[in-house]
């Protein structure tokens, strides 16, 4: 019975909480009992001493299992609630409602404890702070958790062992149903639906590729069948890769039985919650496998043939060849490996004619650590592994090119028969929307108008499938006349011809090789320009092959000479920047007529094996050679007076080519010529031209040739140039004059 003496006042004074909990929407849809048991605590908390405004009803997680607190927000609402101090009795009808997880229900004890809050179900009222009551409740909790563990134990070992069996019935693939037998799996009886399967399967053996059968698909304008768990009527719609690449997949389709192919784990995300995701196992790892369990659309040998082809189209990893076939000139791709490392070559394409070539990517692996292996151009190994090849093949070629009219016309009788089998179930739907709409009464307007929509909507469909299907009917390939299998018997002779023609794409070509060939080891020997070659076929034989490489010829395009000798000249004075500067301030382009920057300075540079500037190459006893704005600092004076100066000629400056910066040589003489005050015996240049009697100009260029002794005083009134006049000059100029 219940034990009311251990409600206080201090409970009834809080709210009492009643929390109802179903596992699964089946309990709350057909339980029903169960359900109304739960509600109808709340009649029980009023007996115990709560009124109806005291009583919540906390019903958020009804179809939610108790295993988790992950998605139950009403059991951590509840949590919250009680850790507040604002419950004062929790009532559920058995304590397994609450949790099933002795985690979260030892919290939840835990805080009952320590906030004085009772705990009720059927069997009585319990406080988690009394020793007897906490140890009843640990043990009706771990009881709660063993039963779910047993539960879910039957559950699980009923259906792996119905599983191992291969009569466990889930959800099939598109093209199979269930049959009324245990385990029996048998193919969709609509025609419609498993040729389009069959034309995947056998569209995937002539292409060789998934995207390629899709496309194939997409270019037919062919619908798919789709079907769902949620949607288990047949519904037609365009075809998609992840369609085609299930089917192409699945090992149900190879007439096996598999169940596990995945499992559950559990991960902590950034948040600190535990989550659930499904990880995908290796076959080697299936829980069960069983072969030939039904008649499939392929065998299992076919299926693993089909992987393994699926896997190689894929980007191949390191040591790994092949791969898909792809666009681009580059006849190897995927074949040619390294003679010195083995690894799979890379190509790479340069020029104007986008020329192919390979080389090796092992000098960039260990951060660019590794030996360098080769480099080498790809067009001449090309054209003579091609030669090799068709060589071989030439014998068969006949019956290879009648073998391809064959198959372009079982190609386009196959994309004819999906077209009539779609007609045929479209009639099948127009004659069934007629028939419904001819048993309506006439009279019954609302149900007439919406059965006539459909059938207009099912003709629509109809008339709309027949057009494409006669305009397919028109694109039928046509048979070869004996006049033309007679020009195919003579071209099989010269299959080169063939092989050369415009017609032919590189993709084509390399889907050939691909077809014969394993591998094409290269090795190049740079020192005698050969290449070693070694083709291994598909059958394990092997053809060696050496050959002469072409010769290297010095590019017509380059740098003007004397731009190159400028650069020669200014890199002993000027850095890459200050070089690009002054060639562009002369109007000089590369030998691509673009503007010269730093970068394409240092590549002329290196490439020429010009030394790069260096300032410590400076002998001090010449004196250093400074810009002029550093020569206006050392001399403080302004850089107007210095650039003015330079043209003067009393100070000498260098500029070694027109539109490079001016450069002082810095030296002791130059730094005498600039004083505080003017020396005795020096005058004014309007004196000195008194004197002399001659001009400014002649003054000047007497003084930048030394026959005239100047300085230049930097600051006070007396700023300016001062000159020597002695005697001797005085004499000198009057005979001059």
């Amino acid at each position: 019975m219940m034990n009311n003496q251990k409600i206080k006042p201090d409970h009834l004074q809080r709210t009492a909480y009643i929390y109802i909990r179903q596992s699964t929407a089946a309990q709350v849809e057909f339980n029903r009992e169960s359900t109304e048991r739960q509600y109808k605590l709340k009649d029980r908390a009023v007996d115990l001493g709560w009124t109806e405004r005291q009583i919540r009803i906390i019903d958020q997680d009804l179809a939610q299992s108790g295993s988790s607190t992950s998605q139950r927000k009403g059991f951590g609402e509840m949590i919250s609630e009680v850790a507040l101090g604002k419950v004062g009795l929790i009532l559920s009808i058995e304590v397994s409602r609450v949790a099933r997880n002795n985690s979260d229900w030892y919290r939840l004890l835990d805080l009952c404890s320590v906030t004085n809050t009772l705990i009720g179900d059927s069997d009585g009222l319990y406080h988690p702070g009394l020793f007897n009551d906490r140890l009843l409740l640990g043990m009706k909790g771990t009881m709660a958790e063993a039963e779910l563990h047993v539960i879910r134990a039957r559950l699980e070992g009923g259906i792996r062992n119905k599983a191992a069996k291969g009569e466990l019935r889930r959800g099939l693939p598109v093209g199979f149903i269930w049959g009324d037998q245990d385990g029996e799996v048998l193919m969709h009886p609509d025609q419609a639906v498993t040729g389009a399967i069959h034309t995947v399967f056998e569209k995937f053996t002539h292409m060789g590729s998934v995207r390629q059968v899709w496309l194939w698909f997409r270019s037919n304008k062919l619908l798919f069948p789709l079907q769902t768990i949620l949607l288990p009527e047949i519904k037609w719609v365009t075809a998609s890769y992840h369609a085609i690449h299930s089917v192409m997949t699945n090992p149900v389709y190879a007439g096996a039985y598999t169940y596990g192919k995945t499992k559950q784990e559990y991960v902590i995300d950034e948040t600190g919650q535990v989550k659930k995701r499904t990880k995908r196992l290796s076959q080697s790892q299936w829980a069960v496998l069983i072969h030939d369990h039904h008649k499939g659309f392929i065998d299992w040998k076919t299926y693993e043939m089909n992987q393994a082809r699926i896997a190689k189209n894929t980007r191949p990893v390191p040591h790994k060849t092949t791969g898909a076939v792809r666009e681009g000139a580059a006849l190897l791709q995927g074949l040619a490996t390294c003679g010195k490392c083995g690894r799979r070559l890379k190509v790479y394409y340069q020029g104007k004619n986008s020329s192919p070539g390979y080389y090796c990517a092992t000098n960039n692996i260990v951060e660019g650590r590794a030996k360098y292996c080769m480099r080498v151009g790809g067009v001449k190994i090309d054209t003579v592994v091609a030669d090799t090849f068709l060589n071989t093949i030439t014998p068969a070629v006949m019956d290879a090119i009648l073998l391809a009219e064959k198959n372009i016309k079982t190609e386009h009788d196959a994309a004819l028969n999906q077209w009539r089998l779609h007609i045929e179930r479209l009639q099948y739907e127009a004659d069934k929307a007629e028939r419904r709409f001819q048993a309506v009464e006439p009279e019954n307007r609302l149900v007439a108008r919406t059965l006539e929509n459909q059938w207009e909507t099912c003709l629509h469909q109809l008339q709309a499938a027949k057009n494409e299907f006669e305009q397919c009917q028109r694109q039928r390939p046509e048979a070869l006349t004996p006049e033309q299998r007679d020009h195919i018997h003579t071209l099989s002779k010269d299959i080169k011809l063939v092989w050369q023609a415009p017609t032919t794409t590189y993709r084509d070509k390399k889907e050939l090789l691909q077809i014969l060939l394993q591998e094409v080891n290269i090795s190049v020997d740079r020192t005698l320009n050969t290449a070693h070659l070694i083709i291994r076929w598909q059958t394990d034989a092997v053809t060696e092959i050496d050959m002469d490489l072409p010769k290297r010829n010095s590019p017509t395009i380059r740098t003007a000479q004397d731009t190159i000798d400028l650069v020669r000249r200014l890199a002993v004075h000027y850095n890459d920047a200050m070089i690009a500067g002054i060639l562009n301030r002369q109007g000089r382009q590369t030998a691509r007529g673009h503007r010269f920057t730093a970068n394409r300075v240092g590549n002329l540079r290196r490439h020429w094996n010009i030394p790069k500037f260096d300032p410590t190459s400076v002998s001090p006893d010449e004196g250093e050679l400074v810009t002029v704005q550093k020569a206006a600092e050392i001399l403080d004076v302004a850089s107007g007076t210095v650039h003015r100066w330079l043209l003067d000629g009393f100070i000498a400056g260098e500029q070694i080519t027109p539109g490079a910066p001016w450069r002082i040589r810095m030296t002791e003489d130059l730094k005498s010529r600039f004083v505080q005050q003017p020396p005795e015996g020096y005058v004014t240049m309007k004196e000195a031209k008194k004197l002399l009697g001659v001009s400014r100009q002649t003054v000047l260029h007497r003084v930048k040739s030394g026959k005239l002794p100047a300085v230049h005083v930097r600051k006070g009134k007396q700023m300016g140039l001062y000159i020597k006049v002695i005697d001797k000059q005085l004499d000198l100029f009057n005979q001059l004059s």
